[in-house]
């Protein structure tokens, strides 16, 4: 999560420029910006609050879904971005989204947790 926010604000910042859905009412840029910040600072709440990591990890899955519309929009832009320079090659990576939305649950104990 860290290296990605990093992505958002350094090296990779057309890539995230070109997921974003054309209906979003911000400027593309601020998007990938404050969606970069966010990234930044779940990846360090994962690190150093372990304490509430259940908590994180539904802020993360969360995170995950509101930025699906992101990926969707990708795909059905036909936007070529990350290497996804194919529609098949977009459609597939929709699921994978799925898989990072698990991925953050159960590696945070908030999935199978004992009550």
């Amino acid at each position: 999560m860290i290296t990605a926010g990093i992505g958002h604000l350094t090296f990779q910042r057309d890539d995230f420029q070109a997921q974003v859905p054309n209906w979003i009412p911000l400027s593309k840029d601020l998007v990938v910006i404050l969606s970069g910040i966010v990234e930044i600072i779940l990846g360090l709440a994962m690190l150093f609050l372990t304490k509430y990591k259940t908590k994180v990890g539904i802020a993360l899955a969360v995170f995950y879904i509101l930025i699906f519309p992101g990926n969707i929009a990708q795909y059905v832009n036909g936007t070529s971005a990350f290497g996804l320079d194919t529609d098949q090659a977009r459609l597939i990576r929709l699921f994978f989204q799925p898989v990072l939305i698990f991925l953050a649950l159960w590696s945070t104990g908030t999935l199978f947790r004992k009550k």
